[in-house]
């Protein structure tokens, strides 16, 4: 498309051209059925096929093993914050939470309806500017997991590597999800919304060990238990049959690219790109974000003054340049650079601020 822009959101996210021009022609007529997929019975065997599809395809390429399965939930990864605690914690037992920031903070909040809910590290000491090391993470008897956000998408802090602690891990990784590998042996559970990398808004996948899949406590609603979704294979109920075809698409798409090596190393290359622009303007630009803890998916930034981000938004409106704009609790400027941003959009974001900063010294 001659007139695409380049679309640098939080969420929903960017995706893949061929994906979207793919679902364009099927979208009346799938596959000569005469009607459109989502217009068609869950039970349908056309739709069988897809949902099955996206569901090899979801552990295919984020290399889950023999002992993990993939849920497709609907209500996003903020559902999970609540489905986490309801299933996981039981009676006696608590759980670690590390809060990094807005989401984690979120995370925190529900879980305390379930459940007994520490701080196994607090960074609002550093004003949630980076991700704390092993050493500095609490972890107390009688956890029974520690809950992380990998990346926080408003604060634009990750983990550059997993925790290693001596209890589970179960991690939000929405931000993040299908953007990097993930050491399997540490963890119980691992969720995230699909909306930033993976497909539309509307629903979450959860990779689950198999055998924590049993809540221990099962006086919850059905809906609210993962042992319900393993066993209907994620047909409980009518699924968000548009959202899980998208994703199958956006997988396979991912999947011809090389897979999730190839996804991560074009992460690193292009947040490398911003982050350079930023670290090269002699403070015109500022990340406050530690060195060390920078998001490879959300790369926020400052200018001197709100009035001169003003300016710079608006410059990159006109320029094609869009949904710039800092999540309004921080405000600034935040720049996601999902899996399906192009490498050429990132370059045309660094050559703008380029331009700017030339043109405002």
């Amino acid at each position: 498309m001659s007139n695409r822009k380049h679309n640098f959101c939080a969420g929903p996210c960017t995706l893949p051209i061929g994906v979207l021009e793919e679902m364009r022609d099927e979208f009346l007529d799938y596959h000569g059925a005469g009607l459109s997929l989502i217009e068609m019975s869950h039970r349908a065997a056309e739709y069988d096929a897809v949902h099955q599809e996206a569901r090899r395809l979801a552990l295919e390429v984020f290399g889950a093993p023999e002992d993990f399965d993939v849920l497709f939930i609907q209500g996003g990864a903020i559902l999970q914050f609540g489905m986490v605690a309801m299933n996981l914690l039981g009676p006696g037992r608590c759980a670690g939470y590390v809060n990094t920031g807005a989401w984690a903070k979120g995370a925190i909040a529900d879980a305390r309806h379930y459940g007994e809910i520490y701080t196994a590290w607090d960074g609002a000491a550093d004003g949630y500017a980076r991700t704390p090391d092993d050493s500095e993470i609490e972890v107390r008897d009688g956890t029974r997991y520690l809950h992380v956000t990998s990346n926080e998408t408003i604060g634009g802090i990750r983990f550059p590597e997993f925790p290693v602690v001596d209890v589970p891990l179960v991690a939000d990784v929405s931000s993040e999800m299908m953007a990097r590998r993930i050491p399997w042996e540490r963890f119980d559970l691992v969720y995230g919304g699909v909306q930033k990398n993976l497909g539309p808004a509307g629903m979450a996948m959860v990779f689950i060990r198999k055998s924590v899949a049993t809540p221990a406590n099962e006086s919850i609603a059905r809906y609210l238990r993962y042992d319900v979704h393993l066993d209907k294979e994620s047909l409980f109920n009518t699924p968000p049959m548009f959202t899980i075809a998208m994703v199958g698409k956006v997988l396979k798409w991912m999947k011809a690219r090389g897979g999730l090596d190839v996804i991560e190393r074009e992460a690193a290359e292009k947040a490398a790109i911003l982050y350079r622009r930023i670290d090269e303007s002699e403070g015109f630009y500022s990340c406050p974000v530690d060195s060390a803890s920078r998001s490879h998916m959300n790369v926020v930034f400052r200018l001197a003054d709100e009035a001169l981000e003003r300016r710079f938004l608006a410059g990159a409106e006109s320029a094609d340049l869009l949904n710039l704009k800092g999540h309004r609790s921080v405000g600034g400027c935040r720049a996601s650079i999902y899996n399906a941003m192009p490498r050429d959009g990132v370059e045309a974001l660094a050559d703008f601020m380029h331009r700017f900063r030339t043109g405002h010294r």
